[in-house]
């Protein structure tokens, strides 16, 4: 197969791991000193210091959602919600907080959805195939004008029009969570590598199939996050050293319900379900 982990469309540099990266090669507007970049502006729109991992989806760079900081976050915690607003009757004591990991408190300002339920969103999906390009489906239209976009060709370089035709495995998974109205503790990238890392970062990561994870493999069967070439969605898992899983991108360039040995596992992202 070898298509699904997400590269830019721009030059490749190498990084210290010893893998092939996007290089940044997003040209940038000349911003006046002392302001923003729109960019910026978008980003910072969705960002809570001390929390950019779990709002924004970032690059682990960005310190696990709200990390340790020395001060007290319990209120700024309890205000987050869909898109920030605070969670009616939901106040969250310091404690809590504390007792729970961050995704685990965010959730409670989102809607109480299942591992089922997710499921049948993507169940829904089987048949969905791409164009002769490999890309054209609604998942790519859907990722290309959401601002995840702008922060992901602005740490992967190239550009936005680049998603049009790129492995999509990531963006399907992304859009399931975001149909589910809980695209906060379930995280949304292009790239399966940085999809992985946040939830490792966010204490959401494992090595036990469940179903709704997000699994994530290596079809060399390696361990390391950085040699991730797929994610799709676990259904269930078989008992027989294989899971059933639903997948987008697959080899067939559909959304299709696929059979997959374990032993090309690198491990599993915990959503947080609710029900």
């Amino acid at each position: 197969m070898g298509k699904h982990r997400r590269t830019s469309p721009s030059k490749i540099r190498v990084i210290s791991s010893g893998r092939s990266r996007p290089s940044h090669t997003k040209s940038r507007t000349s911003v006046p000193e002392g302001q923003d970049s729109p960019a910026k502006k978008r980003r910072l729109t969705h960002v809570l210091v001390g929390a950019s991992v779990t709002l924004a989806g970032g690059a682990v760079a960005s310190p696990p959602a709200h990390a340790d900081t020395g001060q007290d976050l319990s209120a700024a915690i309890a205000a987050i919600a869909w898109k920030g607003e605070r969670p009616a009757s939901r106040a969250v004591s310091a404690e809590s907080a504390r007792s729970r990991t961050s995704l685990q408190v965010i959730a409670d300002g989102l809607p109480k959805v299942s591992a089922a339920e997710v499921l049948d969103i993507a169940e829904r999906q089987i048949g969905v195939k791409e164009n002769g390009a490999g890309g054209g489906t609604k998942f790519h239209r859907w990722y290309m004008d959401s601002y995840r976009a702008d922060e992901t060709v602005e740490r992967d370089g190239g550009s936005i029009r680049g998603y049009a035709n790129a492995p999509w495995c990531a963006m399907f998974v992304s859009w399931v969570g975001e149909q589910a109205g809980i695209r906060p503790v379930f995280g949304w990238d292009a790239y399966t590598v940085t999809y992985a890392q946040w939830f490792k970062a966010n204490g959401h990561w494992g090595r036990t199939a469940k179903s709704g994870a997000l699994v994530f493999f290596d079809w060399k069967g390696g361990d390391s996050l950085y040699g991730i070439d797929h994610v799709g969605l676990v259904e269930k898992d078989n008992g027989d050293g294989t899971i059933t899983t639903i997948e987008g991108n697959t080899g067939n360039g559909k959304v299709e319900r696929r059979v997959r040995p374990k032993s090309q596992v690198v491990g599993y992202g915990y959503p947080v379900y609710r029900a």
